[in-house]
């Protein structure tokens, strides 16, 4: 018995219509789940790649100076068939920095989580070393900071326009401040010292302590190898941070002189 009040339609004899929303939504949801595989195998895939590419750039990046390997180099520069060894000998006079020194710095860059080893250095270096009797008396060593280059030319030229002006602070100055014992240098061949000094960079100075290996070579020349800690906001100096890439406030400041008497 029907009631003429009831007016609802019949049900729908056409499956189509929630069948055909199953299907949608089984596609939408097959869309999502992949879409986020895609994601997460290209976030993986950025990763490994950074980690790859940090790989590479640590296993190519310069080593650092060694008091051997410098002295050994100036050594076979001089010629004459010498055997790199350091030899005892006379040192006491004036030292003019020569052919074949190097300078800069070595920081920790962080891409994407992972460490790279950046080196940046330059032959352009100038200054003088003074021995008196056994000491080390004075010591004035410049370093052309526009003409370091890393393995980057995009790096180099804001380390030249931004990390530091070089425009109006083009040198890096190590000046020694009092004198220090190296006996040993004539003595033996070579000496291990700590020196204290003053080192000026963008327009900043601060008082520093490098610890120097020297050594005499078979032709006379003297190798000079330091490195000295540096945090580069002491110098005015900001370190990047482009969100992907940063740079860590602390480095190093490290050089390898050749030393000829004058």
């Amino acid at each position: 018995m029907s009631s003429h009040g009831d007016h609802r339609p019949p049900p729908s004899s056409d499956p189509s219509g929630p069948v055909r929303r199953r299907r949608l939504s089984s596609r939408a949801l097959t869309g999502i789940v992949a879409a986020a595989a895609v994601l997460v195998l290209g976030l993986g895939g950025f990763l490994i790649g950074s980690r790859i590419y940090a790989d590479q750039r640590n296993a190519a990046a310069p080593e650092a100076f060694t008091a051997t390997a410098e002295a050994s180099a100036a050594s076979d520069g001089g010629g004459g068939g010498s055997t790199g060894a350091p030899a005892a000998g006379e040192v006491e006079g004036t030292w003019t920095v020569a052919e074949g020194s190097q300078a800069g710095y070595r920081v920790a860059e962080v891409l994407n989580g992972q460490d790279v080893t950046v080196v940046g250095r330059t032959s352009f270096v100038t200054g003088s070393a003074e021995i008196t009797g056994t000491s080390l008396s004075e010591t004035r060593i410049v370093v052309d900071l526009a003409s370091v280059e890393t393995d980057a030319a995009q790096r180099d030229e804001y380390f030249r326009t931004r990390a530091i002006d070089t425009a109006a602070h083009p040198e890096a100055v190590f000046t020694l401040t009092a004198p220090v014992d190296v006996a040993a240098l004539a003595e033996t061949g070579t000496a291990t010292v700590t020196v204290p000094g003053t080192l000026e960079i963008n327009g900043q100075t601060q008082d520093v302590r490098i610890a120097l290996t020297l050594a005499r070579s078979q032709d006379g020349a003297l190798t000079v190898v330091g490195a000295a800690d540096a945090t580069w906001s002491d110098y005015g100096v900001e370190a990047p941070d482009l969100g992907f890439v940063s740079v860590e406030d602390a480095g190093q400041i490290e050089f390898s002189l050749v030393l000829a008497a004058a």
